[in-house]
């Protein structure tokens, strides 16, 4: 794997040294007509109470708890 790439595994372990308890449940949320992001919803306890945290996947295959910037149109030049 290339320096900057993380794995989804290795985001929620390092977002799991917070403390999650019990079992970890992973979805994968419908996006209606705006499809085209790829993410995952983590589900688990933390503290006695639910905890929710959304990864989602980026051009360079890593994943994070925030989106990746979409593509807008542009004129190209030269």
């Amino acid at each position: 794997m290339s320096a900057g790439r993380q794995s989804l595994r290795s985001a929620i372990d390092k977002w799991g040294a917070l403390g999650f308890e019990g079992n970890v449940r992973l979805t994968r949320p419908s996006h209606g007509q705006s499809g085209v992001r790829r993410c995952v919803r983590v589900e688990a306890a933390h503290a006695g109470a639910a905890l929710t945290v959304f990864f989602f996947l980026h051009e360079d295959g890593s994943w994070r708890v925030f989106p990746p910037t979409l593509r807008r149109p542009m004129f190209k030049t030269g």
